[in-house]
């Protein structure tokens, strides 16, 4: 999901749907708080630069301070704003759109963003099928293609074959520039492009920061781009920093130390830390900020790939692993063994919230809390494993299938999130308690999504996904059956199931319904079935809690977006 960006008001007018950015300022003689760095965390390095290929949070937190999209969504109340895009017009049967762009912006390398880059990005990149794009799963609506086309150098016709309600916050889909990136599309090395190891300076984007360094195992620091379009109420051409410093600390317990010691500007405050961390808020000079239960979701899945690997001939998963996996009774079974209240209140110091739908709690309208639940309770999971034909036939301790296979099974989730692990822990202390055999590994976090995404090569993970914002279609490479990122059994030519394939259907017709009860109704529908069929095993959500330097101006926190949705008009304060 790109970083939230903050803009500031738009005016709308129903005669013609137009919307309006605020001119750009006067620059004004007076003090600006330029210099200074940002110094964060994070607990991977990235797997690329390239945002059309990424697909994980290490390289995308990354390439969002680099890139931009036509629109941003307002970190605050969640609107659709101007971003590269001035203003838009839509035809009266929603299938027209036309979006005039600024044009004051320059790549960071001096070159003026343009109608082509648009076109570029979304006809050469976006809708190449040589290209794995997760963001191809967004933009086809009904199976069918957006027409992209430039009317002028700074007008860009959209042409839609179906109405498709979030139109507009698709639109943050990052631009990418056309004369550094059409030579290897056209020779076909597009995919490899902008890897870790590109030089710094090739790395163009139109963002408030460009990158200036990576230290594999180290650092990931970004500069100032000089070029970047936006200005202050002042008149002060933005960011104020100079430098955003992402330090790679795969230890969350090593990451609260350097942020105690002032090496870090912020720490993403675990339940645990909090009793350490709220006494020291004067002495450190720091400020605890709590908004709420976080984005996204965390979740237990199983391997339900049916499919062959064509390398090797033989099924992605055994058979009898395969028939455990794909048994219902089986994952509520397992559902009904995590003891969400006791991770909350052992690991979490009772900062959580347990997590039942596929839709979080807040993000916003969409949010089903009338799903079925799975209360913790052994008892129940015992009886639904021998109704599926699991038990202990041999008094090992172990249960067998009706085959008399073990239950056994390798249960990995990803090195550095202290948390995660322990919830991990305490799952697999529960499931062993059923009878089950659980071999518990740790897999370094990219080497983990290759897992998921490409190798297939696992039983069961505990994971995590950010979240799709605001509006559920932009999950839909999550829930559609074809998607890339359909974990459990990803690009499937055909559903597996009746009920993803009524999940297919859901997100067909809800992207296309204008009314938004109409959209409630069917995204309720979506989050029934999942919690009916449990594709995806969900445990608990931390609170929202952090804790940021006090030397920040214009800090403006922000559940969706964080402390630095706004990081361009972010300064470091003088003594």
């Amino acid at each position: 999901m790109p970083l939230p960006r903050f803009f500031s008001a738009i005016l709308f007018s129903l005669a013609g749907a137009l919307f309006f950015a605020p001119p750009a300022y006067a620059a004004a003689k007076r003090f600006a708080p330029y210099g200074g760095q940002l110094v964060l965390a994070t607990t991977s390095d990235p797997k690329t630069f390239n945002d059309i290929v990424a697909r994980e949070t290490s390289s995308t937190q990354i390439t969002g301070l680099i890139f931009e999209g036509l629109t941003t969504v307002n970190a605050v109340d969640l609107r659709v704003e101007p971003l590269l895009a001035r203003r838009w017009e839509v035809s009266a049967d929603g299938l027209i759109w036309t979006f005039y762009l600024r044009r004051d912006v320059r790549w960071n390398d001096g070159i003026p963003f343009t109608a082509a880059d648009v076109v570029f990005t979304f006809n050469e990149l976006i809708y190449n099928p040589d290209i794995p794009s997760s963001a191809a799963d967004f933009f086809l609506i009904g199976g069918k293609p957006i027409r992209v086309e430039a009317v002028d150098r700074y007008t860009v016709r959209f042409t839609l074959p179906n109405r498709f309600a979030p139109f507009l916050r698709s639109m943050s889909q990052p631009i990418l520039p056309a004369h550094c990136l059409r030579s290897a599309v056209a020779q076909k090395k597009f995919n490899f492009t902008w890897g870790i190891d590109t030089p710094p300076e090739q790395i163009v984007g139109t963002g408030p920061f460009a990158l200036a360094a990576y230290r594999p195992g180290e650092r990931v620091v970004l500069k100032r781009n000089p070029f970047y379009w936006k200005v202050s109420l002042q008149g002060d051409r933005l960011p104020y920093l100079e430098r955003v410093i992402y330090v790679i600390v795969q230890n969350p317990d090593t990451e609260m130390l350097k942020f105690i010691d002032g090496e870090l500007d912020e720490y993403g405050i675990r339940g645990a830390d909090y009793p350490l961390l709220k006494p020291r808020e004067k002495e450190k000079k720091f400020t605890i900020y709590e908004n709420g239960p976080a984005s996204g979701s965390n979740f237990l899945l199983f391997n339900q790939n049916t499919g062959i690997n064509p390398r090797t001939g033989k099924p992605f998963v055994a058979p009898y692993k395969s028939a455990w996996f794909t048994n219902l009774n089986f994952r509520k079974a397992v559902a009904h063994a995590i003891d969400k209240k006791r991770i909350i209140e052992i690991l979490m110091n009772g900062l959580g919230y347990a997590q039942d739908s596929a839709i979080n709690v807040n993000e916003g309208v969409f949010y089903n809390p009338d799903v079925v639940k799975y209360p913790y309770d052994l008892r129940q999971a015992a009886a639904l494993l021998k109704q599926a034909g699991f038990w202990d036939r041999n008094g090992d301790g172990v249960i067998e299938d009706s085959q008399g296979h073990p239950v056994e099974f390798n249960l990995a989730t990803n090195a550095g999130a202290a948390e995660r692990l322990q919830i991990a822990a305490i799952i697999r202390s529960d499931l062993e308690r059923l009878g089950m055999r659980v071999n518990f590994k740790i897999v370094e976090f990219n080497a983990l999504v290759n897992q998921l995404t490409a190798s297939y090569d696992w039983d069961a993970v505990i994971m995590g996904l950010s979240g799709g914002g605001a509006d559920p279609h932009f999950s839909v490479n999550v829930w559609s059956s074809s998607g890339g990122l359909h974990m459990w059994y990803p690009r499937q030519k055909s559903p597996a199931t009746a009920w993803e394939a009524r999940i297919d259907a859901i997100f067909q017709d809800a992207v296309q319904a204008l009314d938004e009860s109409q959209r409630k109704k069917l995204y309720d529908e979506f989050q029934a079935i999942v919690a009916d069929q449990v594709p995806l095993i969900y445990t608990v959500l931390e609170a929202k809690i952090y804790a940021v330097r006090d030397k920040f101006g214009n800090l403006k926190p922000a559940n969706y977006g964080g402390a630095f949705h706004n990081i361009e008009e972010i300064y470091i304060r003088k003594p």
